[in-house]
């Protein structure tokens, strides 16, 4: 999965946190997305929708670590108003989705591997304090049949790379 975006305002990071946070999901968004504990597919969406914040503001395209999370997302987007107000809120810009194959998703953005890196690069740049991300084995965790995923030691690797760029 990817998404697009266009040259505005520069996305603020407290403020997408703030707007992500604030945001009161409507039943329909889980028409498709029937996996239990919701909550857990909810706190999914949230860790998404704020590493969509960190990747609009670097210019990068991240990869969707979680079919249920995923899935959730696509009931947002079909809330239109309610989408599109939250993007402007939060990124000053309408976060785009194209699924593989269709629209600027055809550019190369690197493998998924590589865009899965990316996510796990975005949520480095908006976790709170202490806050584990769920997005890497939600699925697993709430039952998805062919649950998607990213492997804990490539997180690891990531995590690594990032420990040894910075410059603390």
């Amino acid at each position: 999965m990817a998404f697009s975006f266009s040259r505005r305002r520069q996305v603020d990071l407290p403020t997408v946190d703030r707007t992500v946070a604030a945001l009161v999901f409507p039943e329909a968004i889980y028409k498709t997305a029937p996996w239990q504990p919701r909550e857990l597919v909810e706190t999914g969406l949230r860790q998404w929708l704020r590493c969509c914040g960190a990747a609009l503001r670097d210019d990068q395209v991240i990869g969707m670590p979680s079919h249920a999370v995923d899935e959730a997302w696509h009931g947002f987007i079909l809330c239109t108003q309610l989408y599109a107000s939250f993007c402007e809120q939060a990124y000053g810009r309408f976060l785009h989705h194209f699924p593989e194959g269709v629209g600027e998703s055809t550019q190369n953005h690197g493998t998924m591997v590589e865009q899965l890196g990316r996510t796990v690069v975005a949520w480095s740049l908006v976790a709170r304090p202490g806050e584990e991300c769920v997005l890497w084995d939600l699925d697993r965790t709430v039952g998805v049949e062919h649950a998607w995923g990213v492997d804990a030691r490539h997180v690891a690797a990531v995590e690594e790379q990032l420990r040894r760029a910075s410059p603390n």
